[in-house]
């Protein structure tokens, strides 16, 4: 009976430690544009960063911030003035003429789809006054609604200036949160659009490759090209498959081809490694005498598709490491139903956070092993 108590122990031990030793392997992707960010758009969690809080010039990537201030602080029935400043304004453009009027939400299809400086103008134009009252509104807009720390724009369009720049993580967060906004979502999703103008009659055609078509990638659902000299090739895309939402972001890509070649192998890289899970909200983790939970609703996380570990820390974060024990995604539970918010992290190798691994495992199954060796032979004794 010991003997067949003895075995089962074994199996057990060396089952738990091939699972992860067959853990599939990460590939992490190699990426040519100067900085860039994969980011579940659902979680918020960081799956690939490359220099994603250097100071970078975002080009018409800036209309991504613009659109949605537009959209939630304006009113996309009102009918707009277009004055001679925005039929002005350098860059491409949807041929607005001066005293045309045009409804705010078209000016926003035009500013996303065709990428019309004139357009991003007579929007901010239009919400604002001023392009002085423009810069302070849309500043304060960001950093309260989206929380981005290293932004400032000083144009709706992303026509260089040195004092307009930002991140790929705040482009991320921004392109994020615009995206629970329908409206966003649809106009940043339109291949194509018919457009009536005064001086322009055409249909509208994204820029995008991905979203067009000409470079496929199935689970593109939404994106926005950028270029001016100073920031080169930028790049935002928004791909889906089943329930994992990702964006990406690359900036300063040398040329088309780079940026796109890097975006998809985020993508690939994203959607192969990763899933979702949930913590309910019933589920309780207790670390020194204190329970904590998520709070008052289910947290959704995303993990690692292969092997992963959940450590809670003693001031209740619960941190996912994957099977180096690099840390993924954290979240910081409560004590009393209070809400819980979610801190997410790129694959950094983080000591606090590393788990036991497969080495630690071998070790733990040699000490458990020897220990019933010499149980046995006391009893044989």
């Amino acid at each position: 009976m010991k003997k067949i108590i003895l075995c089962i122990l074994i199996l057990n031990l060396f089952t738990l430690t091939i699972n992860e030793v067959h853990a599939e392997e990460v590939s992490i992707p190699e990426i040519k544009s100067e900085a860039a960010i994969l980011m579940d758009s659902k979680t918020g969690a960081i799956l690939y960063e490359k220099n994603a809080r250097n100071k970078m010039f975002p080009a018409s990537l800036t209309k991504i911030a613009t659109a949605i201030y537009a959209i939630e602080t304006g009113n996309l029935d009102d009918v707009v003035t277009v004055s001679k400043e925005a039929v002005s304004t350098d860059g491409t453009s949807v041929f607005l003429e001066e005293g045309e009027q045009v409804p705010l939400k078209k000016l926003i299809q035009g500013m996303l789809i065709n990428s019309g400086n004139d357009a991003a103008m007579a929007i901010a134009e239009h919400l604002d006054g001023s392009l002085d009252r423009y810069e302070e509104q849309i500043n304060q807009y960001l950093q309260e609604k989206v929380n981005v720390e290293n932004t400032h724009f000083t144009n709706p369009h992303g026509l260089f200036d040195e004092d307009h720049y930002t991140t790929a993580e705040d482009l991320a967060l921004i392109t994020n949160y615009a995206l629970k906004n329908e409206t966003f979502r649809n106009i940043y999703g339109t291949k194509e659009l018919k457009w009536t103008g005064q001086s322009w009659d055409t249909t509208l055609l994204t820029h995008h490759l991905m979203l067009k078509g000409e470079i496929p990638y199935e689970a593109v659902i939404g994106g926005k090209t950028g270029y001016v000299p100073e920031s080169k090739f930028t790049l935002a895309t928004t791909a889906k498959k089943d329930d994992l939402e990702l964006t990406a972001i690359v900036l300063k890509g040398e040329n088309d081809k780079d940026i796109y070649d890097d975006t998809k192998n985020l993508f690939d890289y994203g959607f192969n490694q990763f899933k979702h899970s949930l913590i309910s909200k019933s589920d309780e983790f207790i670390t020194k005498g204190k329970t904590f939970t998520t709070g008052l609703k289910d947290v959704m996380v995303t993990v690692p598709k292969s092997s992963y570990e959940k450590k809670i820390t003693a001031d209740g974060k619960l941190n996912f490491t994957n099977a180096e024990g690099e840390m993924v995604q954290s979240i910081q539970l409560v004590e009393n139903n209070k809400m819980q918010t979610v801190s997410n992290h790129q694959l950094i190798k983080n000591d606090e956070n590393k788990t036991m691994g497969i080495y630690g495992k071998f070790a733990f199954i040699l000490i458990i092993l020897g220990g019933l060796v010499i149980a046995s032979k006391k009893i044989k004794r």
